[in-house]
């Protein structure tokens, strides 16, 4: 269990700096643009995929553990560490990216943090609805028995991309509560007022995706 709990910290860290940390130092959508933002989170993906995949299974996301949790491939002592450490590994990404921007001597309101923008409460949990139930239907399924091993890390982390693409102008992508908290208790104010959507709509996307992969796509026959 140690293993794998050390695992989901150390890609839910990776994830967080990588993925925020160009969003915020790669000039934002402006700089490096809405498809760089969007490749720095689905390669950190690929990268912990083929390094901790065969240790963990790499969800580095609570809304993946909990969409496993309902399928029955981890049982709730995992559940449990595993959300506990991607907590914490996000955490601990989000403060590196500080202590960067501090020892740049850059502003810290830009963290990565989520927001509504002009969609409001309910636009904005619709989009990390449908992005997360996309997302998490396609780990499900390449994960599934009738899935493919070897393609699944790239198959994940291209999804992710997919997803960036869309949600990154909208709502900034969050998909992953673990990702969202972080950058949200940093910045308060706004983001951590808000985070109740980037926490709640990832989880029920990914219940959702869990039911319709089990009993629609039949994924684990």
């Amino acid at each position: 269990m140690l293993k794998k709990v050390i695992a989901e910290f150390i890609g839910t860290f990776v994830l967080v700096l990588f993925g925020t940390g160009t969003a915020v130092l790669g000039g934002g959508i402006e700089g490096i643009g809405i498809l760089g933002i969007a490749m720095a989170f689905g390669l950190s993906i690929v990268a912990m995929a083929y390094s901790i995949g065969t240790i963990s299974g790499c969800h580095v996301n609570p809304a993946v553990s909990i969409a496993m949790f309902m399928n029955k491939r981890i049982n709730t002592t995992e559940l449990t560490y595993y959300v506990i450490a991607q907590i914490l590994g996000g955490l601990l990404g989000t403060a590196v990216l500080v202590t960067i921007l501090k020892s740049s001597n850059l502003p810290l309101d830009n963290l990565g943090q989520n927001g509504f923008g002009n969609l409001g409460s309910s636009g904005s949990f619709l989009v990390e609805f449908v992005l997360t139930f996309v997302f998490i239907l396609v780990i499900i399924a390449v994960t599934g028995k009738k899935g493919n091993a070897q393609l699944a890390g790239l198959v994940i982390g291209f999804t992710l991309v997919l997803v960036h693409l869309l949600g990154i102008p909208l709502t900034g992508t969050s998909v992953n509560p673990a990702r969202s908290f972080a950058p949200a208790l940093f910045a308060g104010g706004e983001a951590l007022s808000q985070l109740w959507v980037f926490i709640i709509a990832p989880i029920v996307g990914g219940i959702v995706a869990a039911i319709v992969g089990k009993f629609a796509l039949n994924t684990d026959e």
